[in-house]
C-alpha cells in the first residue's frame, strides 16, 4: 500500500496574504491604507499565488521518496497481531490411557459469509489421568501457619478429613491435595463422598476458593460446577485448572498441589459454623485446556537462491509474518552444509562475516548485508553474503493476525480432524490480542516522534510511547515519576479490552506475564542506566451512578432507560470514557452536574430530575458510603463503571 502524499507545507493562497498583512504594521508602520486596490495589496496577492503555486509543486513528492525515507531511519508500520485463545477439549468419557491432541490442531468458528475463523494450537496437550499421593490440612492460627498430613485419613474408607481445623474457624484454613504430575490445564472432576457437617453456609455461595501454586503465587480455579452445597454432601466439583502449575514443598512433603481456602464471609453471605467432612475422594481428567492462536502455520519454504551480491532481498510467500518463535528462522544451504542465520533489526552493528539477516514483518522481505562506502573511501560490508547459488530458505513462520480473530467465548467449536476420546472443543473465555497492522497515517505520526527521542526513555512520555510501541495489547500508559530520589519509576498500563462497555470487569484489565515480559524485554536496553522500572495497573475506583429521568410524552421508557444505562458505561470507562472519547483522565474527578448535562442531551429525555454517585467495590460488589455530588479521583487511579442504575418515569 504506497505512502499518501504528504503535505510539506499545508498552506494556501488567503493564508500566505493574512500573514503578509499581520506584517505590515511591524515593518512598514507607514503604510496604513490595506484596501484591495492599494497597489502593495496587490503585489502581496499576486507573491502569494506564486508562492501557492511553489507550494503546490513542493507538495509533489513522490511517495516512494517518503516511504524511503521512513525506511532509511528503521521505521516501519507496525505488523497485526495475533488473537490467542484457551481451546478447552473435552473427553467423551473417563479413559484410563494418555490421550494427546498434536500441536498445530485446528479449530474453527461456524461457517458465515465471510468464512471461518480458525485458530491453531501452539503445542501439544497430554490429557492424562492424574494420580493424587497427599492430602494436607492448613490450619492458621495466631498468625503462624501449620501443616498437617491426613492422606491416611482419606485412603481409609472408616475415617474423614476435617477440611477446616482451627478453632473457631479462622479464614485462611484450607484442605490441600497433591497431585505426582502437573494437572495445568486440566479438566479436573473431583467426586466427593462427604458428611454434612459444615452447617449454615447457603450451598450456592461458600465462603471458599479453589487454588493451584503457579510457582510464584497461588492463583484462582475456575469452579465450573460443584454440586457439594461447598465440601457439604456427596456430589462432584468440576474445576479448569489454568494453564501452568507448579510443584511445592509443604509440611515436608513435594507434589502439585490444588487446594480449597476458607474466605471470610462477604456481606449477607452466611459462613460455617462448623468444618466439612471428607470421607472419600476420587479425582478424574475429563479435558484439557492449550493455547491456540488465530494464524496459518507455514512450513518450510524455499524462497530463492543467492546471486552473491550485497543487500539482495528475497521475500516469502505470504505475508504480513508474525514474529518469530525460536525454531523459525532463516537457513542457508551451501555444499558443506545447512547454515543458520540469525536475525537483526538492523545492520549497523555488523561486520563481514557474521551471519546476519532482516526479515521484514509487513512485508515478508528478507534482506541480507548491504556493502557501504564512507566518506574517507573505506568500503565496509555489514552483514555477511550467502555465497552464489546457495538455496535460502526458513523453516517456517506465521501468516496472518489482525482484529477478526477477536471472536466471543464458546464459538470455537468446530475440530477440522477427528481425534481419538475428543468429543468437543470450545473456548470458555474470548479470544483476546488481535490487532489490525498499523495504518500508514499513524506510521507518519509515529516516524517524528521516535526520531525525536532516538528510541531512548529519558522523559516520561518517552516511557509512555515506548511502552505503547512494546506491544499493540497496550492501550493506555502513564509514567510517574519516583515517589522519593533514587527510586522506580512507576509504569502505569491499561491493556486493550475488547469487551462491551457493560461487561467489563477488573478481572479484564489485569495484566497477563506475557504482557509484562513483553514490556520489560521493550524497555530494558531503552532505559537510562541504574533506573529501575516498576509495572503495574492503576488503581480502578469503582463507581455506580444513579439517576433519576423524566421522559418527553410518548417517548419509549425502556427505550431511554438504555439509552442512558449505554451513555454512563460508555462514558465513565477507562479507554472510551471521557470528554473526548480517549479514556477516563487520570486527573479529572466525576461530578453529578456533568453527568446531568450529558443524560439531558439524550434523544427523548425531558430533564433529569436528580443524579447520586456512589462508591463502589469492585471486589466484593457492593456499594459503600452515602451519595455524593462529586467523587475524586485518588492519585495513579482510573474511574470504573459498575451497577449503574435508571430510573424512568
Amino acid at each position: 500500500m504506497p505512502l499518501p502524499a504528504p503535505d510539506l507545507d499545508d498552506r494556501r493562497f488567503q493564508d500566505l496574504v493574512d500573514e503578509a498583512k499581520r506584517l505590515i504594521p511591524r515593518h512598514c508602520p507607514e503604510w496604513t491604507n490595506h484596501n484591495l486596490s492599494d497597489p502593495g495589496v496587490a503585489l502581496i496577492e499576486l507573491f502569494a499565488w506564486m508562492s501557492e503555486m511553489v507550494l503546490f509543486r513542493l507538495n509533489q513528492v513522490p511517495d516512494r521518496l517518503y516511504s524511503r525515507f521512513l525506511d532509511l531511519v528503521g521505521i516501519e508500520p507496525f505488523p497485526p497481531s495475533v488473537a490467542s485463545a484457551d481451546l478447552t477439549f473435552l473427553l467423551s468419557g473417563i479413559v484410563d490411557e494418555t490421550v494427546i491432541v498434536p500441536a498445530d490442531t485446528v479449530v474453527a468458528t461456524a461457517e458465515s459469509s465471510s468464512g471461518a475463523v480458525e485458530f491453531t494450537t501452539t503445542e501439544d496437550l497430554v490429557i492424562a489421568q492424574p494420580r493424587l499421593i497427599r492430602a494436607l490440612t492448613l490450619s492458621v492460627q495466631d498468625g503462624s501457619e501449620r501443616y498437617t498430613d491426613v492422606w491416611d485419613q482419606l485412603r481409609y474408607e472408616r475415617e474423614s478429613v476435617t477440611c477446616f481445623t482451627s478453632n473457631p474457624l479462622t479464614p485462611g484454613d484450607a484442605v490441600l491435595f497433591g497431585f505426582e504430575d502437573s494437572i495445568g490445564g486440566n479438566l479436573l472432576v473431583l467426586e466427593v463422598t462427604a458428611s454434612i457437617e459444615g452447617i449454615g453456609v447457603d450451598p450456592d455461595r461458600p465462603p471458599l476458593i479453589w487454588e493451584t501454586w503457579s510457582g510464584e503465587a497461588w492463583i484462582p480455579v475456575t469452579v465450573n460446577q460443584d454440586t457439594t452445597g461447598g465440601l457439604n454432601r456427596n456430589g462432584i466439583i468440576e474445576l479448569l485448572v489454568p494453564l501452568h502449575d507448579d510443584a511445592l514443598t509443604l509440611g515436608g512433603l513435594r507434589a502439585h498441589w490444588l487446594r480449597a481456602r476458607l474466605l471470610d464471609a462477604a456481606e449477607g453471605q452466611p459462613a460455617y459454623r462448623a468444618s466439612p467432612q471428607i470421607r472419600d475422594l476420587r479425582v478424574h481428567a475429563l479435558g484439557g485446556t492449550v493455547r491456540a492462536e488465530h494464524c496459518e502455520r507455514v512450513g518450510q519454504e524455499f524462497v530463492g537462491f543467492s546471486d552473491g551480491r550485497p543487500g539482495q532481498e528475497h521475500r516469502v510467500r505470504l505475508a504480513p509474518v508474525l514474529p518469530r518463535n525460536p525454531e523459525e528462522r532463516v537457513e542457508v544451504v551451501t555444499p558443506d552444509g545447512i547454515e543458520r542465520w540469525e536475525e537483526v533489526s538492523d545492520f549497523s552493528t555488523s561486520g563481514p562475516e557474521d551471519r546476519h539477516v532482516m526479515w521484514d514483518d509487513a512485508s515478508g522481505v528478507i534482506r541480507f548485508g548491504p556493502r557501504v562506502r564512507y566518506p574517507d573511501g573505506s568500503v565496509v560490508q555489514h552483514g555477511a553474503i550467502p555465497p552464489e547459488g546457495a538455496e535460502i530458505r526458513v523453516t517456517g513462520y506465521r501468516h496472518g493476525g489482525g482484529t477478526e480473530g477477536n471472536v466471543g467465548a464458546g464459538t470455537l467449536t468446530n475440530l477440522r480432524r477427528s481425534i481419538p476420546y475428543v468429543s468437543r472443543v470450545t473456548n470458555l473465555r474470548p479470544a483476546r490480542g488481535g490487532v489490525d497492522g498499523e495504518t500508514v497515517e499513524n506510521a507518519k505520526l509515529r516516524g517524528p516522534m521516535s526520531l525525536r527521542t532516538g528510541g531512548r526513555a529519558v522523559t516520561a512520555s518517552d516511557y509512555e510511547r515506548l511502552t505503547k510501541e512494546a506491544s499493540a495489547e497496550v492501550a493506555r500508559a502513564r509514567c510517574l515519576a519516583p515517589a522519593e530520589p533514587g527510586g522506580p519509576v512507576r509504569l502505569l498500563v491499561v491493556p486493550q479490552v475488547r469487551t462491551r462497555p457493560d461487561e467489563l470487569r477488573l478481572d479484564d484489565l489485569a495484566l497477563s506475564d506475557d504482557l509484562v515480559a513483553e514490556i520489560s524485554a521493550h524497555l530494558e536496553p531503552r532505559r537510562v542506566l541504574g533506573t529501575v522500572v516498576e509495572i503495574g495497573t492503576p488503581y480502578y475506583q469503582g463507581v455506580t451512578v444513579a439517576a433519576l429521568v423524566k421522559v418527553l410524552p410518548g417517548r419509549p421508557a425502556d427505550l431511554v432507560r438504555q439509552r442512558t444505562l449505554d451513555l454512563l458505561y460508555r462514558y465513565i470507562h477507562p479507554l472510551e470514557g471521557g470528554p473526548d472519547g480517549t479514556g477516563w483522565p487520570m486527573d479529572t474527578d466525576l461530578n453529578a452536574a456533568g453527568i446531568s448535562q450529558l443524560i439531558e442531551a439524550i434523544e427523548g429525555v425531558d430533564r433529569v430530575e436528580e443524579v447520586l454517585l456512589f462508591e463502589y467495590d469492585l471486589r466484593t460488589g457492593t456499594r459503600h458510603g452515602a451519595a455524593k455530588e462529586r467523587i475524586r479521583l485518588a492519585e495513579s487511579s482510573l474511574f470504573l463503571s459498575a451497577a449503574h442504575q435508571v430510573v424512568v418515569r
